[in-house]
């Protein structure tokens, strides 16, 4: 079935033209069909994959090998901050609480934040190690407190992995360090950093932290952009000579976040330029169109066998997409119910698919949820549903 999409805000449909607004009333958005101008071209980056996402609409604004799998050195780092974040969570870790050394994390090789044997580190000492001066000791300590042993841990990654939707993800260690069977993508590192915003925004600052002193020896992050750009606040770098130069980094500019993933770069100073020419790419040629405000019902789909004869559906958050500098006159809405919908129906639960194109371009299919509970009716509501749908 199709329905109309009436209900859009009024901060997008404010920066339509007048024609547009008796266009939504007569039922499916279809809007001017004036040809859009091209969209910029996109940087070609100087390494071997590159992906930039919107944060809040999840869209791929340009990508380059997304899918490869490649060496991800220390950007292994962010699941093992995502882990011991998400142990903090649970309270089965505590950032005061002090971590033993083993002889394994001392002996660590690579980068290290110099923890000792005889000195116990508490966990927020060894997140700043992990985070700001990418310490494989500090990961290692972690991993065996988090997951009783480092391999035990990498298990423990790898189930994450999975349920963030990392289709092209597998670790060996908490660390980085090669391996044959460990690997990532352009597109599950920027998968993984998105999800580390969105479930920590109160431990996410720690990834803007310039410089950490520990043991007496103060390190600088080697996230350039952290330096250079004010609205970079995030997240990681990783090298090793088979991986070459990493960069996961993230910028917010006003209310948009764009992050950018750049893999293989031949030095430093190349991945940062290159992260900061993605990044400059996708605020100067795309534009933010917030759809939906969070919960706005977007519309109501008949409901059979329930104590309500239709449920109102929308989105938890603001709905927001990327679209080229101009075009957001040439978007259309597609909202599809998934019929019949039969009760009981649960508040979150996806009740219609809603598909976004720019002209005749597909932007990507979205999933809309129910606002709110409807219970099953009684018998004779039920027998009376029962007819309903013999019939239809």
């Amino acid at each position: 079935l199709l329905f109309s999409v009436p209900n859009m805000s009024r901060n997008f449909l404010s920066r339509l033209c007048s024609p547009l607004l008796a266009l939504l009333a007569t039922g499916l958005l279809s809007l001017s069909p004036a040809q859009a101008q091209l969209a910029a071209p996109p940087p070609v980056i100087a390494a071997r994959a590159w992906f930039l996402l919107d944060n809040v609409s999840g869209q791929a604004l340009t990508e380059n090998k997304p899918d490869e799998r490649v060496e991800p050195a220390s950007l292994t780092k962010l699941m093992t901050a995502y882990l011991a974040f998400a142990a903090l969570r649970q309270g089965t870790l505590k950032l005061d609480q002090t971590v033993p050394v083993s002889e394994r994390a001392w002996r660590e090789p690579g980068s290290r934040m110099f923890i000792d044997p005889k000195k116990p580190a508490t966990v927020e000492e060894l997140l700043h190690g992990v985070i700001t001066q990418s310490g494989n000791d500090a990961c290692v300590a972690l991993a065996e407190a988090i997951g009783g042993s480092e391999e035990g841990f990498a298990q423990m990654m790898n189930r994450e992995a999975q349920r963030l939707g990392m289709k092209n993800t597998q670790f060996r260690n908490a660390t980085g360090l090669p391996d044959p069977q460990h690997y990532s993508t352009a597109r599950d590192l920027a998968t993984l950093a998105n999800a580390l915003i969105r479930d920590f925004p109160d431990r996410y600052p720690m990834f803007s932290l310039k410089q950490y002193r520990y043991n007496n020896i103060t390190q600088p992050n080697r996230n350039r952009l952290l330096w250079s750009d004010p609205h970079v606040d995030g997240l990681k770098t990783g090298h090793t000579e088979t991986a070459g130069y990493c960069l996961v980094a993230s910028s917010k500019r006003e209310s948009r976040r764009l992050i950018s993933v750049v893999l293989g770069a031949g030095s430093d100073a190349v991945r940062a330029t290159e992260s900061q020419r993605l990044l400059d790419y996708g605020f100067q040629y795309f534009d933010s169109a917030r759809l939906y405000n969070a919960r706005q019902v977007v519309s109501q789909f008949p409901v059979y066998k329930g104590q309500l004869a239709q449920v109102k559906a929308g989105f938890p958050n603001d709905f927001a997409v990327s679209v080229p500098k101009g075009q957001a006159a040439q978007l259309k809405v597609k909202l599809i119910s998934k019929q019949p919908l039969l009760a009981p129906i649960s508040q979150g639960q996806q009740v219609a698919t809603l598909t976004l194109l720019l002209g005749d371009k597909p932007l990507g299919d979205y999933p809309v949820f129910a606002l709110e509970n409807v219970p099953v009716a009684g018998i004779f509501g039920r027998a009376w549903d029962t007819l309903r749908l013999w019939f239809e």
